[in-house]
This record gives structure tokens, C-alpha cells and sequence, in this order.
């Protein structure tokens, strides 16, 4: 896949629909160095599997703790530093109202439902609870329903696995479930309500404390396509940062999409504190190993 200033190389790339990424999906932002071919995939989490596993795709966007666990394993892809998807947690925890009241001391053998216990909002709420509320982690009863999107890990023996015909929401709503840690599938139900009261309030308060919005998803590239064609890799930073340039931010907001290595080692090391605290990775990992190859590849444009 050389470069040939008539013929850019044309890469298979999976990103999710954003204001940021739409002027890369429609044509309006282009290069003269790499052609992004797009797969929708909807919901854009099934690309992260294939991804992490067999690299489906020349370019990808990941959750940031499937990221983590490919770099953990090995997996032949590279992080760019560029932020796509993020946002404020601590209303992606809800409970039956119509069933109990409930609080976060209530959680300490409560059954509390995750699609998947490495699914990166799961790893967020987790670390809240734990950091800003004092719950133990290890002493709730963690109920997932998928596994990781590497097949390598498994779960802490403190989870389990709900029985195959069983589906989150409608255990949440039979009292088979205490509490569900749910994204962007937030029901809208009036008995189901978050579990934080005035969980808006209280993101603002973490924000202040910590200074960036939790991180959910980042763009990979395969390492091979990525070492093949290194001007591809900034091609492709370079979009990235022109569609969120376009875009603009959420007026009066704080910034979701983090650009730059420089940027993201604080919140990419405490990312790492929590996965480790979680037993989420196999090893241990630091921020210098996570950012080499974009720093190798992207040189002075990687902050």
C-alpha cells in the first residue's frame, strides 16, 4: 500500500456518526495523502472487537479500555492521540425507583448489571463510585452479559455472567437486577432513574477536580498499514483534528475531544490507575509505552 501522489492509499475506517466526523464522512474534508474508505457499523462497538482481534479495519475507532487491553496483549495496533467520543458519567447508573429507594451505600452486595465488565463506561463508573463515593468495588455483585472484546481476558472472580436468555433491562425492571450501568442506551422510563441524585451537579464537581471529560473512545491503526505508509498516520491525525476544528465545541461547555500526547498523559494515567485497580489489564502499562508509536510515527505533530 505505497503512496502514489495520483493514487493516495485508501484506508477501511470505522468511525462513528459525530458533528466532528461528518465532514470526514461526507467529503468535505479531504487529503491529498490518504482516502478514508468508511464501514458503517452501527453500533460503532462491533467494530471494536474485530479491530482489537484480527485488525478488520486500517482505522478504527476504540474504547479506550479495549485499547488498552489489545496494547496489554500485544495486538498489533497503534493509538493515535486523538480523543473522538466523551462524556460526563455518573448518570450512566440507574436503578428501579418503583422497586426500592437506593443510594450508592446501598451498593455492597447489590446486583448491579454491565453489558460487558471491560466496557469502558462500566471502567468509569466503576472508579467514580470507588473514588468520589467510597464503595468497595470488589463487594458489589457485578452481573455482565458479554465478554471482553479481547478474548484473552477474563473477568474478576467477582463478577458473573447472567444465564444466556437473560437480558439487562428486563432484569433491572423484574428486580433481578438492584442497578444497571448503561451509555448510550440510557432508557427513558419514568421508574428508572439515576442512582447519583443530580448526577449533572456532581460531573461538574469531578470536572472541577480533574479537569477533562472521562474519555470513552480514541482512533487506532493498524500497526502494519501505519508503519507501511507513516505519512498516512498524519493524514489521518490531520482529518481528525480538522473535523473537530470544523465542529467547534459545545458552547459554554468544557472540551470533549482532547488532541495531542501532551494532553492526554494525565488523563491517560489515571485511566491506567483505575484499570489496574479493576484488574481490568494483564499488566501493567505506562503512559510512554501507550503514546510510543504515535510519538515515533506523528514526530512533532503528535502534541
Amino acid at each position: 500500500m505505497k503512496n502514489d501522489a495520483a493514487h493516495p492509499p485508501r484506508l477501511r475506517t470505522a468511525l462513528g456518526d459525530y458533528p466532528h466526523t461528518a465532514g470526514l464522512k461526507s467529503g468535505e474534508i479531504v487529503s491529498a495523502d490518504v482516502a478514508l474508505d468508511f464501514v458503517e457499523v452501527e453500533p460503532i462497538h462491533r467494530a471494536f472487537a474485530p479491530m482489537a482481534r484480527t485488525q478488520a479495519y486500517d482505522v478504527s475507532e476504540m474504547a479506550i479500555v479495549t485499547y488498552l487491553q489489545a496494547k496489554a496483549y500485544g495486538k498489533p495496533i497503534v493509538l493515535l492521540p486523538a480523543v473522538v467520543a466523551a462524556r460526563f458519567q455518573q448518570g450512566c447508573i440507574i436503578y428501579n425507583a418503583e422497586r426500592r429507594p437506593m443510594t450508592t451505600a446501598d451498593l455492597p452486595g447489590a446486583r448491579v448489571g454491565v453489558r460487558t465488565y471491560s466496557q469502558t463506561t462500566g471502567m468509569w463508573v466503576r472508579a467514580i463510585l470507588a473514588e468520589t463515593y467510597g464503595v468497595p468495588l470488589e463487594k458489589v455483585d457485578w452481573v455482565t452479559f458479554e465478554g471482553s472484546h479481547l478474548a484473552e481476558y477474563r473477568d474478576p472472580p467477582f463478577s458473573r455472567r447472567a444465564a444466556q436468555d437473560k437480558k439487562l433491562l428486563p432484569m433491572l425492571r423484574a428486580g433481578e437486577l438492584d442497578a444497571a450501568i448503561l451509555g448510550n442506551d440510557l432508557p427513558d422510563e419514568p421508574g428508572l432513574k439515576p442512582l447519583i441524585p443530580d448526577a449533572a451537579a456532581a460531573d461538574q464537581a469531578w470536572f472541577r477536580r480533574h479537569r477533562f471529560v472521562p474519555i470513552n473512545h480514541m482512533v487506532v491503526m493498524s500497526r502494519a498499514v501505519a508503519r507501511e505508509n507513516p505519512q498516512c498516520v498524519r493524514a489521518v491525525y490531520d482529518l481528525l483534528k480538522r473535523g473537530k476544528a470544523k465542529a467547534g465545541s459545545t458552547p459554554g461547555g468544557p472540551d470533549r475531544l482532547g488532541f495531542g500526547v501532551a494532553a492526554l498523559r494525565r488523563p491517560m494515567q489515571l485511566i491506567l490507575d483505575f484499570c489496574e485497580r479493576q484488574a481490568l489489564l494483564p499488566r501493567q502499562l505506562t503512559v510512554d509505552e501507550i503514546f510510543e508509536d504515535a510519538i515515533s510515527l506523528l514526530g512533532e505533530f503528535a502534541n
